[in-house]
């Protein structure tokens, strides 16, 4: 294609300091809140662009962050995929020994580390995995002690470059970004986003059809910007000339109530866990939600008390579904036309679904034999996606490319029913079904259940080992304060054979203090299933009441 008209992100940019160079970009940083518009955004992201070429790092290399929402880690966003680099976004979370490998497998030329961070970063390092590091910058304006070296100060590091740069013409085949999967199942793995991958997301999560970003929204990610470009809400937020928020590091639900108060925030997105944190929250102080328009929920279902809730308030709770692989959004539970006259129970059954694949990608859902099962939401089967913006193979993993990758199609590992509609329900991940006497148990559609009663916070349902029907599942709960949990675990069997087969009901209530999660905010039933391996929490239900019928 002609120099120019490639699928980049630069426009973006260069359309967000021009038309709206008043727009604001407000961060809640270590130091406080700063705040500042589109046009000086630009200069510092030129000046950033300079300090990277005059500290020696190629016009190719991989760029690592280490760092939290703010104003200085999304500079990083464009200066560094703009001028050809690739931002490549690490997430703290993880444990030393994945962030060496990944480290040391993206070959990371510099590495940004937010000052709170710095410490984490430092029991992580390893000579021998950072020999590919040439710089450190801690995002502030001073240094911490630490033996990272050589390091400097982000402030410092752009002090005096010039405000203006000579952008180069970019392919959009352009290595752009990378993130690498949690690696729950073993080692991670790193997903490279190409230019025209990120610019393809970024037009189709901006319809209305999408997450529907316009100008005059003001739009707060809390999904972290480490994971999977913050579900790309940067980018398609700068697309779109609106005013960006960021929460910072470690928002308590206090800060994000005080933000989308004080800044007016009309769309933000995160984990279940967020949402059911500021509700609680919301129990005991006044917060004003009038601005807030759409919550976007990722990650796990979010329960129907939520929704209601929020309903209540007058806030929609927006399903979404998607993976690192997948840029990452795949899909959004939006209704379609006409029906929004629906009755409120069948409106929620659509909203609490997966949604509608989004504008731009295909689907299929195939069975043990690769065969397409109906669209009729009962048959159900492994979920297999394509599209401008899906990876089509792993970075330097060949194995997992021939496991994953089937024809162009990327196996999600999703098992889901599709209805008439075409609404896509997640039924469970494949390695999460319960296998129960030769049939199928779905540990999400149980977690729902569960956590619609309110005397629930969390819940997971996983299945444990049995000697007669291979598996039985189990359900974790978190109480909500004040329950009474003698009454509560019969009321959640209860709840649960009212709806499914007898044999789909857990045979025990566990109670814990919280549900182990993944460095990503989901449930981590790989913990679950090893902490509770013991075959006595089966014990209590007569095996032929257990057995599928």
């Amino acid at each position: 294609m002609p120099g120019g008209t490639d699928q980049t992100i630069r426009p973006f940019r260069w359309r967000a300091e021009r038309l709206y160079p008043d727009t604001e970009i407000v961060s809640r940083t270590h130091d406080g809140i700063e705040r500042y518009d589109y046009a000086e955004y630009g200069n510092r992201v030129a000046r950033l662009a300079h300090a990277l070429d005059d500290a020696g790092i190629a016009d190719d290399a991989r760029v690592g962050t280490f760092c939290w929402n703010h104003h200085r880690h999304f500079e990083a966003y464009f200066a560094v995929p703009d001028s050809g680099r690739q931002l490549h976004t690490i997430n703290p979370l993880l444990p030393d020994e994945h962030i060496q490998y990944i480290v040391e497998n993206a070959g990371d030329q510099l590495l940004f580390v937010d000052p709170s961070l710095v410490e984490k970063l430092g029991a992580a390092y390893d000579p021998d995995s950072f020999d590919s590091v040439t710089q450190f910058v801690v995002m502030g304006e001073d240094v911490p002690e630490t033996d990272l070296d050589p390091v400097v100060d982000y402030e410092s590091f752009i002090g005096g470059k010039d405000e203006a740069y000579d952008w180069p013409e970019l392919s959009q085949e352009r290595r752009a970004g990378m993130c690498y999967t949690s690696g729950t199942t073993g080692r991670p793995k790193g997903v490279e986003y190409t230019q025209s991958m990120l610019w393809s997301h970024a037009m189709s999560t901006i319809s209305p059809q999408g997450l529907d970003i316009r100008d005059t929204d003001v739009v707060m990610p809390v999904v972290p910007m480490f994971h999977v470009n913050a579900w790309g809400m940067p980018f398609s937020t700068t697309s779109a000339g609106a005013k960006h928020v960021y929460p910072g590091p470690s928002p308590t639900p206090e800060d994000l109530a005080h933000l989308i108060e004080s800044e007016g925030v009309t769309i933000t997105a995160g984990v279940p866990t967020v949402w059911l944190g500021l509700l609680e929250y919301m129990n005991d102080h006044e917060v004003d939600l009038s601005s807030l328009e759409e919550i976007v929920i990722g990650g796990s279902a979010a329960p129907k008390s939520v929704i209601e809730r929020f309903d209540d308030l007058g806030v929609t709770v927006l399903h979404a579904w998607g993976m690192t692989e997948m840029s990452p959004i795949g899909s959004a539970a939006r209704l379609k036309s006409g029906m929004e006259s629906w009755e409120a129970d069948a409106r929620y059954e659509k909203r609490a679904t997966q949604g509608l694949m989004m504008p731009g990608l295909e689907f299929k859902v195939v069975d043990d034999d690769g065969e397409e099962v109906p669209w009729n939401g009962e048959d159900f089967g492994e979920l297999l996606v394509r599209g401008p913006w899906v990876t089509t193979e792993y970075f330097e993993r060949p194995q997992a490319n021939e496991e994953d990758f089937e024809h162009g199609w990327l196996k999600t590992g999703d098992v889901v029913s599709v209805d008439s509609d075409g609404y896509i329900k997640i039924v469970d991940r494949a390695k999460d079904v319960i296998k129960s006497g030769g049939e199928w148990i779905s540990s999400v559609e149980l977690e729902n259940t569960l956590m619609a009663h309110d005397g629930v916070s969390e819940a997971a349902v996983a299945g444990v080992p049995h000697e007669k029907w291979q598996e039985r599942p189990v359900a974790f709960v978190v109480p909500a304060a004040g329950t009474d949990e003698e009454r509560l675990a019969a009321e959640l069997l209860d709840l649960v054979a009212a709806d499914y087969p007898k044999w789909w009901v857990p045979d025990e209530v566990v109670y814990i203090e919280r549900v182990p999660k993944t460095a990503t905010g989901k449930f981590s039933k790989k913990d679950l299933r090893e902490e509770f391996s013991d075959e006595s929490l089966v014990e209590g239900r007569a095996p032929e009441e257990a057995a599928p019928e």
